[in-house]
């Protein structure tokens, strides 16, 4: 049986670990947590002599005693992954009490030593650590991927509909951190399964695995798209939806990601151009900017603000085009300030007509019409490939039930959450109920056996009429 030597260092000291290829992840890991005499929870980084940091797994490529892995023990494990407030708040009397010794010192002395400067950065990084404890475990490197979820949905009912500002800076500062990291090769690939389970993510590394996307597709370097730009964009974004059950950012991401994995499955970049997989990924991504989580027909029935805007026209598909490009707007935030006009022009018909595509009262017309050009379909047409764009989109926006149910029936719970709280406003305020949406009156399966046999499968079949491959993909 095939036994790998891995040399490295830890602190000062050289170390050499030896496992079986056959070890589990958790075995090699265990190994490694004994190298560095960890407990079983704390956080550890391995890197390369490159800098980069690399998964600890049975994968790990052999290395030699001149080429030396570095591993670092970057954080002591918190009981549920929560720091106790009481804790935090000494660390903030211990910073405010030696600012003051700092103030006494420059005062008396003219100058500040240097032992209360390395107190300082030592304070600090001890406060880093304590808030980040449960993001340590980064694209990959303490994933799991094999391991299934937790089954929790993230929603809290009692949530605002906006997170608020320190919580956004916080994903932000930590996604401009993981931004100097290198994604691992497992989780590239990972990433372009339907199989990927969300829950296993938090914001600021799905942030990161939506550049990725960027990068791998070589949209950067194909649209000059530069890197400062791109951050900017993904993250306002990212702010821009709401902390509601189901049309927030997660499931923005989880769009995106089956889009992404249909690029890669069907080979689009070879039949599409470049501009045209680029309205795809960027559509998957904006198609519900700041939904309010109430639908079309609460927007009309209440008669919102929304309703009267689009005079009661796809108000909500209409709303997210606007905010797209309001976003776009922003020359820190245009990925595409650097496309010639006639692509930005043809880029924002495709988002805008992808876009209003996902409107569920179109959804019907829309089918209808992509199967007519199905037997004569031709990708050197532009209304055909227009149609296909569409017809995509719609696709990655319903496909969680495409996905194991480990990853879906958490969805579920929170799309019907978002129904109910509507079912309940609705009652409310007087209007009709719209179906599904009564929470006394709808169950899980009810809301479900309709919508896979005359939504979801027929969408699915027309799609595998033109490429067959996805009624192969596992």
């Amino acid at each position: 049986m095939a036994t790998k030597i891995i040399y490295l260092t830890v602190g000062n000291k050289q170390e050499q670990v030896e496992f079986r290829s056959t070890d589990s992840i958790d075995e090699v890991r265990d190994t490694f947590r004994a190298a560095a005499e960890a407990g079983p929870h704390d956080v550890l980084k391995l890197y390369n002599n490159r800098g980069s940091i690399v998964n600890i797994s049975p994968k790990l490529p052999d290395n030699t005693p001149d080429s030396k892995y570095r591993l670092e023990v970057v954080a002591t494990y918190i009981d549920d992954l929560t720091v106790d407030k009481s804790r935090q708040e000494d660390i903030r009397n211990i910073e405010r009490r030696l600012e003051d010794l700092e103030k006494l010192i420059l005062v008396d002395a003219g100058t500040i030593p240097h032992e209360v400067h390395d107190m300082k950065l030592k304070i600090q990084s001890f406060n880093d650590k304590l808030e980040g404890i449960e993001h340590l475990s980064w694209l990959g490197l303490f994933k799991d991927i094999s391991s299934g979820t937790s089954l929790q949905p993230f929603w809290n009912k009692k949530a605002t509909a906006k997170q608020d500002e320190a919580s956004y800076q916080h994903v932000y500062d930590r996604f401009m951190k993981m931004s100097k990291v290198d994604i691992t090769e497992e989780v590239k690939e990972y990433l372009c399964k339907p199989t990927f389970d969300n829950w296993q993510w938090d914001d600021a590394e799905m942030l990161m695995l939506l550049r990725q996307m960027f990068i791998d597709l070589k949209f950067t370097t194909k649209f000059n798209i530069e890197m400062d730009i791109l951050h900017n964009w993904l993250f306002e974004v990212y702010h821009h939806y709401n902390a509601i059950p189901f049309h927030n950012f997660k499931h923005c991401f989880m769009v995106t990601q089956m889009m992404y994995g249909l690029i890669q499955i069907m080979d689009l970049p070879k039949k599409l151009s470049d501009l045209e997989v680029l309205i795809l990924l960027t559509s998957s991504i904006c198609h519900d900017l700041d939904h309010p989580g109430y639908n079309n027909a609460y927007q009309v029935n209440a008669h919102t603000e929304l309703a009267l805007r689009y005079n009661d026209t796809s108000p909500l598909e209409n709303h997210h085009c606007a905010v797209t490009f309001e976003i776009l707007e922003n020359s820190s935030a245009n990925i595409f300030k650097n496309v010639p006009p006639e692509g930005n022009k043809k880029i924002r018909e495709g988002i805008i007509r992808c876009i209003l595509g996902t409107d569920m009262a179109k959804h019907c017309e829309i089918l209808s019409s992509f199967k007519k050009i199905l037997p004569d379909f031709d990708l050197q047409s532009k209304d055909h490939i227009d149609m296909l764009l569409v017809i995509l989109v719609k696709v990655a926006d319903i496909s969680n039930e495409a996905r194991p149910m480990e990853v879906s029936e958490p969805w579920l719970n929170c799309l019907l959450e978002e129904f109910f709280n509507q079912g309940d406003t609705e009652k409310m305020e007087g209007l009709p109920v719209g179906p599904f949406m009564d929470r006394e009156k709808v169950t899980k399966p009810m809301s479900q056996i309709g919508f896979i046999e005359f939504i979801l499968l027929p969408l699915f079949e027309a799609l595998a009429q033109l490429f067959p491959i996805i009624e192969t993909v596992d």
